[in-house]
């Protein structure tokens, strides 16, 4: 009975989580579009228009359910649900502070990696139950973005892996903080097992592990379909993309399978590379701040605080760059991601060779 309520309640928080930043982050990214354009955003709904993405959700809540004659009645039903799933699952192998994870697993990980592909065939899904052309064209766009930057993810996690000689999140996120019983070797040319902070990070541990999360962070902003990577949703072009047909309680499960993704990533790369729920603060002396700043609620601070700024990143991007040709997006994926990453993985071997062992 104690573990039907522990999986009961799990999935019950990550979901509420999960719709209370989709509120938060919906009226911050109005803002910052704002202040990016020199105007005020949302005003008018509760002061300072507090309360706008509250009376937006209410408004989709309360649509009719409206499906289009022509289209696939079960596909269109059921593409919302396995593109929220899919994101939705991932959150199961994340920690949020030290052994604070739902589901630890020795291949956290790769389930991530391979159930948010799950996310493409959603999509697909939508684009061609929706039996409309501009929805199918999005579809389409998606899943060629999609698959082609999966491939630099991937290999920018692999060359992060080759390092940490682990596939556990909770591990890797142990390596990056103070000496631990987990921590069984320090990760660089020094050792930084007792100073911790913000040199014991990945990033500075191996710096040319640097140069892998910003291939990373790029190609997750096209995983999640993410301007300057917002091709599939172009409402210049195709009207609104794969999600053209839908409204109401759909149209918000697709609203949130996006902003959960958003969010998803930023963890990841924050687990992997930028020390996790380890505190930024270095002991220096007998000044212990990271020692000060480590356990459970400190924890779950540095990871929501190192998350949020990286989300907030993905909206400035958003609102100061333009929108990538289909020829320019393919062009940096091939021709300069995926060389980069290749090189940054012969990179991490050999400093397995020469520094670490």
């Amino acid at each position: 009975m104690a573990d039907l309520v522990v999986h009961i309640i799990v999935p019950v928080v990550i979901f509420a989580f999960i719709a209370g930043f989709t509120l938060f982050a919906v009226y911050a990214e109005r803002k910052i579009a704002g202040f990016v354009q020199d105007r005020l955003g949302p005003m008018e709904t509760g002061k300072y228009g507090l309360i706008q993405t509250l009376a937006d959700i209410l408004k989709l809540l309360q649509k009719e359910f409206i499906t289009p004659s022509a289209a696939d009645k079960i596909l269109f039903a059921v593409a919302p649900i396995v593109i929220f799933v899919a994101v939705f699952i991932g959150f199961s192998v994340v920690p949020w502070a030290p052994d604070f994870i739902p589901a630890n697993t020795n291949t956290g990980l790769f389930f991530i990696m391979a159930v948010v592909s799950i996310d493409a065939i959603g999509i697909l899904m939508a684009g061609w139950g929706s039996n409309n052309k501009y929805s199918l064209l999005g579809s389409i766009r998606a899943i060629a973005q999609m698959v082609s930057y999966e491939l630099p993810v991937g290999l920018s996690l692999i060359a992060a892996v080759m390092i940490t000689q682990t596939l556990n999140l909770n591990d890797i996120a142990y390596l990056q903080g103070i000496s631990s019983p987990e921590q069984i070797y320090f990760m660089g040319v020094w050792d930084v097992s007792d100073i911790g902070g913000i040199l014991a990070w990945h990033i500075f541990q191996a710096p040319h592990l640097l140069v892998v999360y910003v291939i990373f962070f790029i190609s997750s902003l096209a995983e999640c379909n993410r301007a300057p990577f917002d091709i599939p949703e172009a409402e210049s072009e195709l009207i609104g993309g794969f999600h053209t047909e839908y409204g109401g309680i759909k149209f918000a499960f697709l609203f949130l399978a996006e902003y959960a993704m958003m969010f998803l990533v930023a963890i990841l790369g924050v687990v992997v590379f930028l020390g996790g729920w380890n505190s930024p603060l270095p002991n220096i002396g007998s000044l212990r701040l990271a020692d000060w700043t480590t356990g459970l609620g400190w924890g779950i601070m540095w990871t929501l605080l190192k998350s949020l700024a990286i989300v907030g990143v993905q909206m400035w991007i958003r609102w100061t760059l333009p929108r990538f040709r289909a020829d320019q997006l393919l062009t940096l994926c091939w021709k300069v991601l995926i060389p980069l990453a290749f090189v940054c993985l012969a990179i991490s071997g050999l400093w397995r060779i020469l520094v670490m062992l």
